[in-house]
Parts: structure tokens; C-alpha cells; sequence
């Protein structure tokens, strides 16, 4: 009888320590996963797409997020800025992203980011989402900060916005 309870005893220990272990790998695994980014909670996307925007026009988007062009300021988007302006960035194993719904093909690209993953581009311009940003209609990210001046990038503006290469969709956007 007494050999019964410890087997048993041991039995229980096993199963805590299991248990243990799980919930370690557990927590590392969200330890570990890649930081949110808008309303997506990822920091990679494969395609870029437009949707509609009321003040603006059509502008990009990588999932259902906005992004943006940094028009560089005093100082380079470093590993701070990233924390509030994360890149977007393909996956490993990806190098090139796909152009989605509205989107000319021939304008996207990419560039080796820090740590050597690839940033996607349009018209050669890095593109970034802003942490502040939970959906395509409503983007909270236009605005200047000690980096620069961030904006969306919009493909077709309003008739109230001015079109064409690089020149201003309204306030907040930037015409490809």
C-alpha cells in the first residue's frame, strides 16, 4: 500500500513539472513573437493594397493597417522610433511583395532593414505602420516628430487633394 502512495506521489510530481515546462515554453513563445503593429499585431505583410480614406483618397495598406513614408528629418528611424513606427517587413523566406487590389506593381519593392530582414518599399520609399493605428479608416499616424514628417501614402487622391508624382494629397498624405 505505502509503495502505491509514492508511486502515485511521483506521479503527481511528474504532471507539475510537465506542467511547469509547458507554461515556460508558453510564455517564451509570446516572449518571443514579433511585436504588434496596428490592428494586424504582426510585423511582416506580403501585400500591399489600398482602401479608401474620405479626407485623402485611396491610400496603402498591409493587412488592413495604413503605412507610411518617413520624409526624413534630423535624425534616422532607429530602434526607439521602430517601437511606435515599426517597419513593414516581409517574411523570412519571402523577397518580394505582392501588389494587391489599386496598387501599381511596378512601384514596389524592398531594402535590407536592420538585422537583415526586407523592408518593403514603394516609389523606393520605406514603408512603416504606426502603433497608434487600428484600422484603414481611421489612421492616427500622419505627423512630425523629431524624425521627420510621417505621412500616408496615397495612390489617388480626392478632388480636393492635388495628384501626381510625389506632391501633397491634402494634409497628412503624400501622391505617388
Amino acid at each position: 500500500m505505502q509503495q502505491r502512495d509514492q508511486h502515485q506521489g511521483s506521479r503527481r510530481r511528474w504532471s507539475w513539472r510537465v506542467a511547469a515546462v509547458a507554461l515556460a515554453v508558453g510564455a517564451w513563445s509570446v516572449a518571443m513573437a514579433p511585436g504588434t503593429a496596428g490592428a494586424e499585431g504582426s510585423t511582416t505583410a506580403t501585400t500591399i493594397a489600398t482602401a479608401k480614406d474620405a479626407k485623402l483618397g485611396t491610400i496603402l495598406v498591409a493587412g488592413n493597417t495604413p503605412v507610411y513614408i518617413l520624409k526624413k528629418g534630423k535624425a534616422a528611424c532607429d530602434a526607439t522610433c521602430m517601437t511606435s513606427r515599426p517597419p513593414v517587413l516581409l517574411p523570412q523566406g519571402v523577397t518580394t511583395p505582392t501588389a494587391g487590389s489599386g496598387v501599381d506593381a511596378s512601384k514596389l519593392g524592398t531594402t535590407t532593414a536592420d538585422g537583415g530582414s526586407l523592408q518593403v518599399t514603394y516609389a523606393g520609399k520605406p514603408l512603416f505602420w504606426s502603433s497608434k493605428d487600428t484600422s484603414a479608416s481611421k489612421p492616427h499616424g500622419v505627423g512630425s516628430d523629431k524624425f521627420g514628417k510621417w505621412a500616408l501614402v496615397v495612390t489617388k487622391a480626392t478632388s480636393s487633394g492635388s495628384s501626381g508624382g510625389g506632391g501633397s494629397a491634402g494634409t497628412g498624405g503624400v501622391s505617388f
